[in-house]
């Protein structure tokens, strides 16, 4: 990491973790880092806590493609965001000694509702109802009107997002080395008036997915950045699509995605 210099650490302010975030930084001083208070001084990123940390860490610093994210877990075991643990120091100095590291790039969706308001995520976008009431939406692939979707809502992931809440509703899990994205439906409903594909599909990176909600009165629906709601309160329509953007990380030895998902699922 020698053309890399300027770390800024991430983490909730929380007195158990006070000193065990002094310890990191004396280390990283003591290999020579700067430790900067201002995240856009920053060359590396580290996020403390849990992937949810390190999503947060990736948007409150505007997704940043200039520097490297590093992932330290203070739960003990390591997760797919999570390279490093807080209580195992070894591999961070490692990783500190490698003169030329090597890195993992993650794709980033670029969503973009009315009035051209746009957001981006790392794992997902999902669009809910906000009421216990089924919605519509007209599915658009580019131009072409593919479905007319009625049910609880859709999910929109990147490949490193298809391991969370895509994963749940039983969509594929996704090589990152691939720059696509998976739609998922939540609860569809298939009947004589509404029909849909009733399965996960992957569109390549150059295609543009359009949801255009029908206004029927449930016209406000809760739309998901990751982990955060975003504060549009009627929507009626979404453009996403893959940002161009890649956010890098860390990549250790015997420590590839598919090595990540034999250790968190199997």
């Amino acid at each position: 990491m020698a053309d890399r210099s300027n770390v800024y650490f991430f983490y909730k302010q929380e007195k158990e973790l006070a000193d065990k975030v002094r310890s990191l930084i004396e280390l990283a001083e003591k290999y020579r880092f700067t430790v900067v208070e201002d995240h856009h001084q920053a060359n590396i990123i580290v996020s403390i806590g849990g992937d949810g940390t390190f999503l947060q860490a990736v948007r409150q610093s505007n997704f940043r493609d200039d520097c490297l994210y590093v992932g330290v877990t203070t739960k003990g075991n390591v997760s797919l965001y999570c390279d490093f643990s807080i209580d195992d120091t070894g591999k961070m100095i490692e990783a500190m000694m490698e003169e030329q590291i090597e890195v993992r790039r993650y794709p980033v969706l670029t969503v973009t509702a009315d009035h051209g308001t746009s957001f981006q995520c790392l794992n997902e976008c999902s669009i809910r109802s906000s009421i216990i009431k089924t919605f519509a939406m007209d599915v658009y692939i580019d131009d072409l009107h593919f479905e007319t979707f009625r049910g609880d809502g859709m999910i929109v992931a990147t490949p490193t997002g298809s391991t969370a809440y895509s994963k749940s509703v039983n969509g594929a899990v996704v090589d990152p080395m691939l720059d696509c994205l998976q739609v998922s439906e939540l609860a569809s409903l298939n009947n004589n008036e509404y029909r849909t594909l009733g399965s996960s599909f992957i569109l390549s990176g150059e295609r543009k997915l359009t949801l255009k909600i029908i206004q029927d009165g449930n016209d406000y629906p809760v739309i998901g950045m990751d982990n955060e709601a975003l504060s549009i309160r009627h929507v009626e329509k979404l453009e996403i699509s893959l940002s161009g953007k890649k956010i890098k990380t860390v990549k250790l030895k015997d420590n590839s995605f598919w090595e990540k998902v034999k250790r968190t699922f199997l």
